[in-house]
């Protein structure tokens, strides 16, 4: 099953994110070294500056994406204001389809 996170960063939290980005890169290549990682990446701002995260994982349950979502290290490093995990149905595009 599939698990949508909508992330949203805290205001006037980029630093945070830059200095974070190549722990949750690594992270990110891990999930999909693992085969948990659909698509990743970030949601923009009119200035085009990153304002929060998308993330969709394969998880057996909605505790095991939310685990996955609080081990991020975006996450661990208090960049979000909130994070949302969603169950997801991935219809269109799919390449596992």
């Amino acid at each position: 099953m599939h698990f949508a996170f909508l992330c949203q960063d805290k205001p006037g939290a980029l630093q945070v994110r830059l200095d974070t980005r190549p722990d949750h890169l690594a992270y990110l290549n891990g999930l999909d070294a693992d085969g948990k990682l659909a698509v990743a990446g970030p949601f923009l701002g009119d200035d085009g500056k990153p304002t929060g995260s998308l993330v969709v994982v394969k998880a057996e349950t909605i505790e095991e994406a939310r685990r996955i979502a609080e081990n991020d290290p975006y996450a661990k490093a208090g960049l979000f204001a909130s994070v949302e995990v969603k169950a997801w149905n991935w219809v269109f595009n799919n390449p596992e389809a």
